[in-house]
């Protein structure tokens, strides 16, 4: 499956963004009874690393250092993917490079964060100035 995340921008701190992820072809979620979709990020110098996931039953996942700021999500389920990451009160911790992961044929794992998911998009950059 191809990714393509969009939506990346240089916001201020404390500021809102929201980003998405899209497959480039028609996979259509709604064929895979399991499937685990994450948000992961890099920053410069810096190992990539999960920030939210979303599983096929609608489980979400976040690190501890976004819960209650950033909120994944996922539009038409039965459809094509979608996945958004809605962010919050954000913070120049969070200037990254943010990719789309997918992984299909089971769910999250308990260590998602980490995982080497099968498919990724590009990344899309996201950069908060304070």
């Amino acid at each position: 499956v191809q990714l393509v995340e969009s939506g990346g921008d240089s916001v201020q701190a404390g500021g809102s963004l929201q980003i998405s992820c899209r497959s480039s072809g028609h996979t259509e979620i709604g064929y895979y009874k399991y499937y685990c979709l994450a948000w992961f990020r890099q920053a410069p110098g810096k190992e990539r690393w999960g920030v939210a996931a979303l599983e096929n039953d609608g489980t979400t996942f976040y690190v501890d250092s976004v819960k209650g700021r950033f909120t994944i999500s996922q539009d038409n389920p039965k459809d094509t993917l979608h996945l958004n990451l809605r962010m919050n009160g954000m913070n120049p911790e969070a200037t990254a490079m943010y990719y789309c992961a997918a992984a299909f044929g089971y769910g999250c794992s308990d260590t998602w964060w980490r995982d080497p998911f099968r498919d990724w998009g590009q990344g899309t950059q996201v950069t908060v100035s304070s």
